[in-house]
């Protein structure tokens, strides 16, 4: 019973996001926009880090990068629970 719930429910999540993400305008109007280049011209100025990359990860995109690391966490935690409270073979006498 809980495993059709979660399944129905995971179902209903994919398709809102692809519905979501297919049916936005913003991604069509990014063809048109330059991020790399302002991210080149405007990095030191505006973050005070001579490494481009550090001031895109951390300065411009910190809440994507915050995304991206509470995934990395969680799935670490996932891995690290099973491999503790996971299926555990039988011993035979």
């Amino acid at each position: 019973m809980m495993k059709k719930i979660a399944f129905t429910l995971s179902l209903i999540v994919i398709f809102t996001f692809l519905f979501s993400v297919i049916s936005s305008d913003i991604f069509a109007s990014w063809k048109n926009k330059d991020v790399a280049r302002y991210y080149l011209e405007n990095g030191l100025k505006k973050t005070g880090s001579p490494n481009i990359v550090s001031s895109v990860v951390w300065d411009f995109r910190a809440f994507d990068t915050l995304g991206e690391e509470t995934v990395l966490f969680t799935a670490a935690v996932g891995i690290f629970t099973l491999m503790i409270f996971g299926p555990k073979k039988k011993k035979k006498a």
